[in-house]
Order: C-alpha cells, then structure tokens, then sequence
C-alpha cells in the first residue's frame, strides 16, 4: 500500500470518527432538550395555578412594548 493511500485512509477514518462523535452529541443534546421543554411545561402550569386566584382585571394594563 503506497503511503498516499494509507495517509488518505487514516483521513478518512478520523473524519468519520469526528461525524459519529457529533451525531451523538446532537442526539444527547435533542434528549436534554425534551426534558427541559418538560420542565418548562410543568413550570409553567404551575404559574397558572398560582394565578387562578386573581382578581379580575389584575394585569389588564401591562405595558409590554418595552
């Protein structure tokens, strides 16, 4: 086996390597991110019940164009 061939060979291999390390990243990075979009949800019913006991007309006047 020429060199050429054998350097190209060990190229490719370490470019594969580094597409399948980033691809698992991708996947635990997808995996965490549905348990934080769980965690929000949940978060955020919480606050809704928190606020099932207002009055009414509490926040009709929030400026948000800030």
């Amino acid at each position: 086996m020429e060199m050429a061939a054998l350097a190209a060979a060990i190229m490719a291999s370490q470019a594969g390597l580094t597409q399948v390390q980033l691809a698992q990243s991708s996947e635990r990075m997808n995996a965490n991110h549905g348990a934080s979009i769980a965690n929000l949800v949940d978060s955020a019913q919480q606050n809704m019940k928190s606020l099932a006991n207002v009055g009414a007309g509490v926040g009709g006047n929030l400026n948000i164009s800030a």
